[in-house]
Formats: C-alpha cells, structure tokens, sequence
C-alpha cells in the first residue's frame, strides 16, 4: 500500500527553514514566560515519566468529539456547548505544555511542530466562534464552526502523529539499549585507566557508555540522552564530592549527587542512579552494574535480553 499524498507534504514541511525565523521569536517567548525550572520539569512530565501534551491534549479532544456527536443529534445543543467550552478551555493548559517540549526539540521537528501548533490554535479559534454564534442564537452557524475546527484539530492531530512517530519527539531514545546489549557480565577498561572525577565515553558490544569514577566506585549509564539522544560525555558534571564541585567545563557545582548535564538540552541525570533530575528529558538512564576483577572494570545490565 501507497502512503498517503500528504505524508509527502509533510515530509517537506521538516526541510521548510523559511519558518525557523518565526520558531525562534516564538521559542524567546516561551522561555522568558514561562522561567521557573520547576514549572518547566512540571509541563515536560518529569515527575510522571513521560510528556504531559500529549495526555493533557485527551481532554479537549474526548470533549470536541463528543460535542459533534451530540451536534448531529437533536435536542443537545446546551449539552454540545458545554462539551465545547470544555474542551476550549482545556486546551490552553495542553498548549502550554506542548509549546515547553517544542522548545527543546530539534529544527526539523520544530517546523512540523509549529505547523502542528497552529492548526491546534486554529482550531480552538473556530471552537470559541462556534460558542459565541450559539450564543447568539445561530445554532446552525454554530455548529458548522465546530464542525469545521474538528477536521483542523484532526488536520493537527495528523501532524503530531508525524512528529512524535515518524521523528521520535518525546519518546525515550534509550529504551533500545536493554534489548541491544548482551546480558552477563563484560569487561569496561582497567580501573587505573579511567580518569577520576571526569565522564568517558566506552564502547561496550557496540552500544556507547559514559563511565564516571569517584575513586575505587565507577558509575555507568548509557551515553546517549533518553531526550534526543545527546552525546552525554560532551556534557558537564553538575555536584559530587568537595573536590567535584567545579564542573568539568569549569562552572561551579553544586555538592551532593553528581549529576550529567546533557550538552544539547541541558537534561539533568544523576551519575549514581540514572534518574532524572531536570528536564526535558523525563526518562531516566539506563544505568549498568558495575564490578572490579582483577583491576579490570566489569558491567552488566540487568534486564538485558
């Protein structure tokens, strides 16, 4: 079977630079309104493990399906307008959330997002005339403009399928790595080779490692960010001991757990567990047991296949 003409569409619509102008005025925006860290960690999903978007955006979608299939029956028009001011409201706190992930997200997936963003806006733009026209006593102009921003929101819906399927925006980009590397035990380097208090990348059975030692203790996680799929060992060392509190691009730390920050986004993962500390990222790292025989260092992942 074929794909569909429009696949092709949007396919192109990944190549458009002629909106990266508009992607960046719009991405200032987002950042200067929305500046606590802990608020971002809160859209991005961080404390539930996965994006908020695309679960906040259940709400408005279940409402405006449910309206156009109470607009096609008669005697609902108090309950459809209800379902639609709902689902009109519900939107803004799925934008937000939406527009904190886009911001993190690479060029190309943000092209296709903004185009996703606009026909969402659109669409809930065509929702809030339906309501005021019904207000006004035109039910018919009012349904038609309902009707009219579910096949926009479908339109956007297509788009963001796109970007989270076809570009893998906002899933784990670790999640392979279990069923990628071989179970059992295997060796890393000589412990003496590793350089203390600093990130190196290794490369075990073909999949990259960030090794990080804190005297006779190494720690390993996957070097590739669960994000979008940073090169952590290009990043910094945000903590650890007294000594570890300058970061390794010379930035102050911060003591306690030493952490990675990922170079690409500024994804925050705990060097000791692999769990995330600060967003985008909302995956924690796959994080490998480590042993020392015979002056050699030794890893294993459990759960590998």
């Amino acid at each position: 079977m074929k794909p569909l003409p429009a696949l092709e569409l949007v396919t192109r619509l990944e190549d458009a630079e002629w909106l990266d102008p508009v992607s960046k005025k719009i991405r200032k925006v987002v950042k200067r309104a929305i500046r606590p860290k802990w608020a971002r960690d809160v859209l991005h999903g961080v404390p539930i493990g996965h994006p908020v978007h695309p679960l906040a955006v259940q709400v408005p979608m279940g409402a405006w399906i449910s309206a156009a299939v109470l607009d096609a029956l008669p005697g609902n028009d108090r309950a459809s307008a209800l379902l639609i001011g709902l689902g009109t409201g519900a939107a803004v706190p799925s934008a937000v959330a939406g527009f904190t992930d886009w911001t993190q997200l690479h060029p190309q997936q943000q092209r296709v997002g903004l185009v996703h963003a606009a026909a969402n806006i659109t669409a809930t733009g065509l929702y809030a005339a339906s309501l005021v026209a019904r207000a006004r006593g035109s039910r018919g102009g009012g349904k038609m403009l309902a009707y009219l921003g579910l096949a926009v929101v479908g339109a956007g819906g297509f788009l963001g399928g796109h970007l989270t399927y076809r570009q893998a925006a906002g899933v784990n980009h670790s999640e392979d790595i279990p069923h990628r590397f071989p179970s059992g035990w295997h060796p890393l380097a000589p412990l003496a080779e590793l350089p203390d208090g600093k990130l190196h990348k290794i490369v075990v059975a073909e999949i990259p490692l960030l090794a990080y030692r804190e005297g006779d203790a190494v720690s390993v996680l996957s070097d590739v960010c669960s994000h979008l799929s940073g090169p952590l060992h290009e990043g910094k060392i945000k903590g650890g001991r007294l000594q570890d509190r300058v970061s390794q691009n010379g930035g102050p730390g911060d003591g306690g757990d030493p952490c990675v920050v990922c170079p690409w986004h500024g994804s925050t993962f705990s060097l000791r567990t692999g769990e995330v500390q600060a967003g985008p990222a909302t995956a924690k790292q796959p994080l490998f047991e480590t042993r020392t025989s015979g002056g050699m260092v030794e890893v294993c992942l459990p759960g590998a296949e």
